[in-house]
């Protein structure tokens, strides 16, 4: 990977001004706005749906496959949205070795790849040394909600969340605020499927 920035795919794209440091908080905040991450922003609609409800906060989704990223890009400007962006890295990249201390409000993981067989559960987003690094991104009060369909994977995240001591955890109902659902969200409960989701506070 360069160090060096390459053109965006499009006016919609964060392009770090450099990938081998963390970011100072001006180079990715907008002025005093919020700033909410959606990593694995899969098709966008999650993303589109907050920036449509919330215009005074703004929100970068993390996608590291570039059809997606374009998609979404265009999805964004046919919103007139200016409140989104894109940004096509790795999810876990961008948490552990990008963002700025204290600089994000809230950090989703909704639906990521569960890696089921148990020699893949190194694989999983959610340990330990990965939400210290979420810890330090968000800033006081900020939180940190993770949604699955995968009943194993939500307890072995359940786990890493507890012993890791980091966060209180909120209560989160239908009722709680405006959530907008993923596509796999749609999809799997389509087909029957429950959805898992915690809610935890910096």
């Amino acid at each position: 990977m360069n160090a060096l920035p390459r053109p965006p795919i499009s006016e919609v794209e964060f392009v770090p001004p450099h990938y081998f440091r963390r970011l100072e908080m001006e180079e990715i905040r907008i002025g005093e706005r919020p700033l909410e991450i959606d990593l694995g922003c899969g098709d966008g609609s999650f993303l589109i749906d907050l920036a449509k409800q919330h215009p005074e906060r703004d929100f970068i989704g993390v996608e590291r496959l570039l059809g997606r990223c374009k998609k979404v890009s265009k999805k964004i400007k046919r919103n007139g949205l200016d409140n989104a962006r894109i940004l096509r890295l790795d999810s876990k990249y961008v948490v552990e070795w990008l963002l700025p201390e204290t600089s994000v409000s809230r950090i989703h993981l909704l639906c990521p790849d569960p890696w089921p067989k148990v020699r893949h559960h190194r694989r999983r987003l959610v340990q330990i040394p990965f939400l210290t690094e979420v810890k330090t991104a968000l800033e006081p009060g900020g939180e940190f909600l993770f949604m699955t369909d995968h009943e194993e994977y939500f307890e072995y995240a359940c786990e890493q969340i507890h012993d890791s001591s980091l966060f209180e955890i909120l209560p989160w109902t239908d009722e709680s605020f405006f959530y907008p659902k993923t596509d796999f969200q749609i999809q799997w409960e389509a087909e029957g499927k429950s959805m898992h989701r915690i809610r935890c506070k910096k």
